[in-house]
């Protein structure tokens, strides 16, 4: 989550309608109806959205393309659970573009390099999908760890594409610009770096410019990984 970090030392750290094929892609889905916040139990109003039967078929929703009332809760539980503003229980572009980037997270299942656009000539090499926002590991052409989801840079800091090579490594690291931690952080691109977050992975990219993983991932990806493993990053975030 920062663009540009020093080289030096210091303090170097749904009613559920689908469910993703592999465990490590399991979106948290499992919000209830009615159930969370008191704004999920408060008067639902939002109109019909552009993506409304998109929505209601992801969600398991009867898919007629009108509103209803359950189908705004539903949208909104939702919206809330990855970080989705505004939290209406709208049909929008954004909240189509999250559930949409699951589903080709869960398409990805098992062969997430069937374009073979991620080399496999280097050997053990991480490679990351902007446009899929997944990351996987391989050696060569077979699947070493992955594919899981990332939470990539946001506009303005978007993680920048090309092949790289992790270059320092620091497990319990805080960002000296934005005083925050960042676990397990591998850095492979100025301050671009893998790194654990607390923060949902299906939530529009939103770091700056680090490829954000959860706790577990980051930390299989450190036991996996050293100083001079290949990374390549390729594709568009969601939304360009």
């Amino acid at each position: 989550m920062e663009p540009v970090e020093p080289l030096h030392k210091g303090r170097v750290r749904r009613r559920a309608g689908i469910a993703l094929g592999l465990t490590s892609l399991v979106a948290p889905l499992t919000l209830a109806v009615g159930a969370g916040t008191a704004q999920a139990a408060s008067a639902c109003t939002a109109g019909t959205g552009p993506y409304q039967k998109q929505v209601e078929r992801f969600l398991g929703r009867t898919v007629d393309g009108r509103q209803s009332t359950g189908d705004c809760k539903a949208i909104r539980a939702f919206q809330a659970t990855h970080d989705i503003t505004p939290t209406a229980g709208y049909a929008g572009p954004l909240t189509w573009q999250t559930m949409n980037t699951m589903l080709q997270q869960k398409a990805a299942k098992k062969n997430p390099n069937a374009a073979g656009k991620c080399p496999t000539d280097k050997g053990r090499i991480a490679c990351v999908d902007l446009t899929r926002q997944i990351s996987w590991i391989q050696d060569g052409a077979r699947l070493t760890f992955g594919p899981v989801p990332v939470r990539t840079g946001k506009n303005g800091t978007e993680t920048r594409t090309g092949l790289k090579k992790i270059y320092w490594r620091s497990i319990d690291h805080v960002s000296s610009i934005y005083k925050v931690p960042m676990p397990y952080a591998q850095f492979f691109d100025g301050g671009q770096a893998f790194h654990s977050t607390k923060k949902s992975m299906w939530n529009p990219p939103g770091s700056a410019g680090c490829v954000n993983m959860r706790p577990a991932e980051a930390k299989t990806y450190w036991d996996l990984l050293k100083n001079g493993d290949d990374v390549f990053v390729y594709g568009a975030k969601p939304g360009t």
